[in-house]
């Protein structure tokens, strides 16, 4: 198992093979297709993003509130491909890492090769299991979603498969 900070992913992301199992360490933002398309317009409209997107890890989650003591509640993945008609657009504006569940489109595929991306596969079901790597999480924007704000955490040994290399390389069948 490899061990890797989400501030070294960007010159990481090469290294690894489809099917690789990473201890991921480091910042990620939650983000599911509410928020991506809100994203979406935001470049369109040239306007500013509420987090820097270059050597961004987006974690397709709606984390549920958390318990009395606890930092975030459950944080499951949610089904990738609710975001892959925005995705190509995030990467190609820095975007270099994505954790989700299930298959990616060809566009995503494309898109990930053109630019160095990787995908990473969680486990559904194991949201408590996660949420027990978040060290902090904070509500960064669109507030407004509820479970679905964008929030920004920091997570520590975040067990993660690599779904789909920077090759375009894929674990997901």
């Amino acid at each position: 198992m490899k061990k890797i900070n989400t501030s070294n992913l960007k010159s990481e992301a090469k290294t690894l093979r489809a099917g690789d199992t990473v201890l991921l360490s480091g910042t990620v933002y939650t983000a599911r297709d509410a928020a991506h398309a809100k994203l979406c317009n935001m470049i369109d409209a040239g306007e500013p993003l509420p987090f820097a997107l270059d050597g961004a890890v987006i974690y397709y989650a709606g984390p549920t509130p958390a318990r009395d003591g606890m930092i975030i509640g459950s944080c499951g993945p949610t089904t990738s491909s609710r975001m892959d008609k925005f995705t190509p657009t995030l990467i190609s504006h820095g975007l270099i890492g994505m954790i989700g569940k299930g298959k990616r489109s060809e566009s995503v595929i494309e898109a990930m090769k053109a630019h160095g991306a990787t995908y990473f596969c969680a486990i559904g079901g194991a949201g408590a299991l996660y949420a027990k790597c978040v060290k902090r999480a904070e509500v960064i924007a669109f507030d407004e979603l509820g479970c679905e704000a964008v929030r920004r955490l920091e997570v520590e040994d975040f067990p993660l498969i690599v779904g789909i290399d920077a090759e375009g390389n894929s674990a997901i069948k």
